[in-house]
């Protein structure tokens, strides 16, 4: 029977220098550039708590500790509140503060590849499954795709890694799985491949961010030798897993925006903003205005 212990932990690789946002993010890490009011870090945060997550677990860099900070109470700016009777903004606070003692940080001192920022988690995830969120996407859909990968795993056990299909001839673009058999709601892993050559792709199922990992991927990672691009590949360590453990596919049917590139966070903002009671009618007239010039040159 494979392993179905409760995945009570998350893991938010945060370290990432953020230099296709430069200048921007020359102070300002791009984990906390907000698509419409909320720091991209808080969507991610959100997604895991809504599938039973409860404890947060960040790999960091040098010049994170806003991340930190954000997560934490902020005494002068609530005193401010409460003087001015600002109740809605600090229900607003309270709303996004963790419980005590439910996050956790650890600094990867060199920026060695995702594999490597994984391994940095180890002692806090301990021998216990977790779940990773690529921190850059975020994911809009009635439900939330580690609520679906959780349900995925608590019948199938295992590894689970999310999947989104993308057009055959841009397969050569992302890492790919090849599916099997149908298990639970998704299908069993077979293969898997990082930017396969053109029309060699086992399928068109991209891994698009999110992963259930069982605990002896931290092994693998120690010995795991540089990869693509000088780093530590997650994809090599999980090749390796998967001739010992299964993995299963979970195929996620919502809109993914990659905040980490500039047209992604735009477009993020624009779906999210629309999404918005509030915002919707003073927007989206003045967006479709836009629109309409733009034909007309």
């Amino acid at each position: 029977m494979a392993d179905k212990r409760k995945v009570r932990k998350a893991v938010f690789p945060v370290a990432g220098l953020g230099t296709r946002f430069l200048p921007a993010t020359k102070a300002v890490p791009k984990e906390m550039l907000t698509v419409v009011d909320k720091p991209v870090i808080q969507y991610v945060v959100d997604e895991a708590l809504e599938a039973g997550i409860e404890h947060l677990i960040f790999v960091t860099g040098r010049s994170k500790a806003v991340i930190e900070d954000y997560f934490d109470i902020q005494v002068e700016l609530e005193q401010t509140l409460r003087q001015r009777n600002k109740t809605a903004e600090l229900t607003l606070l309270e709303s996004i503060l963790p419980v005590a003692g439910s996050t956790s940080f650890t600094r990867q001192q060199e920026p060695l590849g995702l594999g490597h920022a994984v391994w940095c988690a180890r002692d806090l995830v301990g021998n216990e499954p977790f779940a990773l969120l690529l921190p850059d996407m975020i994911m809009k859909a009635p439900k939330a795709c580690l609520a679906g990968m959780v349900e995925l795993y608590e019948h199938d056990g295992g590894n689970v890694v999310a999947v989104e299909e993308c057009a055959p001839d841009q397969a050569h673009k992302y890492g790919i799985v090849g599916v099997g058999r149908e298990v639970g709601n998704g299908h069993r892993i077979t293969q898997m491949v990082e930017k396969p050559a053109p029309g060699t792709a086992p399928s068109n199922f991209f891994i698009n961010g999110r992963y259930i990992l069982q605990p002896e991927i931290f092994s693998i990672l120690a010995t795991q030798e540089r990869g693509a691009g000088n780093e530590i590949q997650l994809t090599d360590a999980m090749l390796k897993l998967l001739q010992e453990q299964p993995f299963a596919a979970y195929h996620f049917r919502g809109e993914t925006y990659d905040c980490g590139s500039k047209d992604g966070f735009i477009l993020a903002n624009v779906a999210f903003a629309l999404a918005r009671a509030d915002i919707r009618p003073t927007v989206e007239g003045p967006l479709q205005k836009i629109l309409d010039g733009l034909k007309e040159k």
